[in-house]
C-alpha cells in the first residue's frame, strides 16, 4: 500500500479548507478573422499602451497580459476550419482524428469542485470542445436554456433525475462488462479503438457520479435582478444584446462557482451574425 497525500479531490464538495482560490478558465472564439493591429501589444514590459479594441481593459492593466504573436501551425491554409483545431493543436486533414482541447483537459482538474464539469456555450451549436476520444461536445446557444441549465432545479423532481442517472450507470456497467470480454479475441488494432471507446464510456460514467451527488446540494440563489436580465431569451439577430446576455451568464456561472471552465462560440466562419449596434449588417 502507498499512502497519498490530501488531494482536493478527496475532500467533501465545497469544503471549507481549500486553500487556493479558484481558477477560472474562459476561451471565446471569434469567427471570420480580426484586425489583428487592433489586437496586438507591440511594447514589451508593464507600461505597453492598449490597443484600440483592447483598451476597455486598461483599467484592469495590473490582472491583464496580453499576448501577441502566437502561430497555428495545424490550421494553415485552413482558416475556414481553424475553429475545430483552435483548443486541441490538431491537424485538419481528412484522416485526422481530432484530440483533446485545453478547456476539456482543465475540466479534468476542476470538474471535482463544481456542479458542472464545463458549459459549452455556441450560437451555431457546434462547441469548441473535444473530449480525449476526439468527440465534439454540444453547445447550448439559448440564453433561457443555458440559465435553467445551471441554476434551476429538474422539471421533474429530483427523484425521476437520480432514477434516470441511475439507470445510465447500469448501461454503462453492462456495456463495460461486454467489451471486457471481447477484449482476449481482439487483435492490436481493434484493441486500440476499444481503448479509446472505453476512455469515453469512462468519462460519462465519472460525470454520471457526479451529478447524481450533487442532486442533494441545492442550486445556488440567483438576485432577481440577474435572472430577469439572463433567463430570458434575446434572439440572435438583437446581436449585442445577445452576447451581453451570454458574458453575463458566463460571470454567473464563475460567481456561483457552478462550473469552473467555459466556452464560447460566437459564430461560424462565414456566418457571423449582423450586429446592427455596430453597423455591421
Amino acid at each position: 500500500c502507498i499512502a497519498l497525500p490530501l488531494l482536493n479531490c478527496m475532500r467533501p464538495l465545497h469544503a471549507a479548507g481549500e486553500t487556493l482560490p479558484p481558477r477560472r478558465s474562459a476561451f471565446i472564439y471569434i469567427p471570420n478573422g480580426v484586425n489583428t493591429l487592433d489586437y496586438q501589444v507591440t511594447t514589451p514590459g508593464n507600461n505597453f499602451p492598449f490597443s484600440r479594441s483592447l483598451k476597455p481593459l486598461e483599467k484592469h492593466r495590473s490582472v491583464v497580459t496580453p499576448i501577441s504573436g502566437l502561430h497555428h501551425p495545424g490550421g494553415l491554409g485552413h482558416h475556414h476550419n481553424c475553429q475545430k483545431i483552435w483548443l486541441t493543436g490538431g491537424q485538419l486533414g481528412p484522416t485526422d482524428r481530432n484530440t483533446i482541447s485545453v478547456d476539456q483537459q482543465m475540466a479534468e482538474v476542476t470538474s471535482p469542485h463544481t456542479r458542472f464539469h464545463s458549459l459549452e456555450i455556441s450560437n451555431k451549436g457546434e462547441s469548441l470542445a473535444w473530449t480525449a476520444d476526439g468527440i465534439q461536445l454540444p453547445g447550448m446557444s439559448r440564453c433561457g436554456e443555458i440559465f435553467a441549465h445551471m441554476f434551476e432545479e429538474p422539471k421533474n423532481g429530483t427523484a425521476a433525475q437520480r432514477r434516470a442517472l441511475r439507470r445510465k450507470g447500469s448501461v454503462l456497467d453492462a456495456n463495460l462488462e461486454e467489451v471486457r470480454s471481447l477484449e482476449r479475441k481482439m487483435g492490436a488494432e481493434d484493441k486500440g479503438r476499444v481503448t479509446q471507446y472505453l476512455t469515453a464510456v469512462r468519462e460519462t460514467e465519472i460525470r454520471t457520479k457526479r451529478a447524481d451527488a450533487w442532486l442533494d446540494v441545492p442550486r445556488p440563489k440567483i438576485a432577481n435582478a440577474d435572472r430577469q436580465r439572463t433567463s430570458r431569451d434575446v434572439p440572435q439577430t438583437q446581436a449585442g444584446d445577445y452576447f451581453r446576455t451570454v458574458y453575463d451568464l458566463i460571470v454567473l456561472a464563475f460567481q456561483t462557482d457552478a462550473t469552473r471552465v467555459v466556452t464560447f462560440s460566437s459564430g461560424l466562419e462565414g456566418q457571423g451574425l449582423a450586429i446592427p449596434e455596430l453597423g455591421i449588417s
